[in-house]
C-alpha cells in the first residue's frame, strides 16, 4: 500500500517499508529527489535558474549527494524581494492557499500552497502529532493563530488527519480558553511556548488546580525560539 494511502486511511503512522530503508536505498531515494528538485526549480523558477547559472550548477550534472553543496541557498530576503508572487514554480491558478508572515521587518514573506502541498503538509503535521504520542480520540485545543500565520491551520488539519477532535480556539480570550479546556476535557494543547506559559499562569491566578481541573497530557509547542 502506498505510504500516503496508509496515512490517509488512518491505518498506521509507521510504515516500515519507508522508515526502515537500508542506508543504500535511502541514499538512492535522496539522490533521486535531489536531482528532481534541482531540475524542477531550475526549469520553473527564474530566480533559481539565474542563481544556479551564476554558481555553475547544471541540473543534468547532479550525480551524487555531495553535489547538493553546490546548490545556492535561498534567503528570507529572497522571499521579501519577490513579494508577492515572485518565487513560484506553478501558475497562480494552481495555488489553493496563501499564507504570509506579519511583515514587521519589511514586506511580508508569502508562502503559496498547491493541493499536493497541502496534502503533504497535513500528513507531515499528523506524523508530528503521532511522534509526540497524540492518538486518534485525543481532543486537541488549538491555540495557534488562524490568520495569515501558517501554523494555525497546519496544526488544525494535522490533528484532524490523525483522527483527533479539534477545538479551534485560536490565540487569545484566555478566560474562555481555560473554561473550554476544563469543560471539554482537552488532552492536547497546541500553542506557542509563551502563550502556553501565560495560560498556566492565568489558570493559577484564576483559582484552577492545574493537575485536577485539566486533562492535558501533551503539549505541541512551536514557533518562537521554542
Amino acid at each position: 500500500m502506498p505510504f500516503w494511502d496508509v496515512l490517509t486511511r488512518g491505518i498506521q503512522m509507521f510504515n516500515p517499508d519507508i522508515e526502515k530503508l537500508t542506508k543504500e536505498k535511502l541514499q538512492e531515494l535522496q539522490l533521486e529527489r535531489l536531482r528532481k528538485m534541482v531540475r524542477y526549480a531550475y526549469d520553473n523558477v527564474p530566480m533559481y535558474k539565474k542563481r544556479m547559472d551564476g554558481a555553475g550548477v547544471d541540473p543534468a550534472k547532479v550525480n551524487g549527494l555531495e553535489d547538493y553543496a553546490q546548490v545556492p541557498f535561498t534567503y528570507k530576503d529572497d522571499l521579501r524581494d519577490h513579494y508577492p508572487y515572485g518565487i513560484r514554480a506553478v501558475p497562480v491558478e494552481q495555488i489553493n492557499r496563501f499564507h504570509a508572515s506579519s511583515g514587521t521587518t519589511g514586506k511580508p514573506t508569502v508562502v503559496s500552497y498547491t493541493t499536493n502541498d497541502l496534502d503533504t503538509w497535513n500528513m507531515l503535521m499528523a506524523r508530528t502529532y503521532a511522534a509526540a504520542g497524540v492518538e486518534k480520540g485525543d481532543i486537541v485545543q488549538n491555540a495557534y493563530g488562524y490568520g495569515l500565520f501558517t501554523g494555525g491551520l497546519g496544526f488544525h488539519y494535522g490533528a484532524e488527519t490523525l483522527g483527533c477532535a479539534v477545538i479551534p480556539t485560536a490565540t487569545g480570550n484566555t478566560k474562555r480558553q481555560l473554561m473550554m479546556a476544563k469543560d471539554m476535557g482537552s488532552t492536547v494543547l497546541a500553542a506557542t511556548p509563551s502563550y502556553a506559559t501565560y495560560l498556566a499562569e492565568a489558570a493559577a491566578k484564576s483559582g484552577y488546580d492545574l493537575k485536577e481541573d485539566f486533562k492535558f497530557r501533551i503539549g505541541m509547542f512551536g514557533a518562537e525560539p521554542w
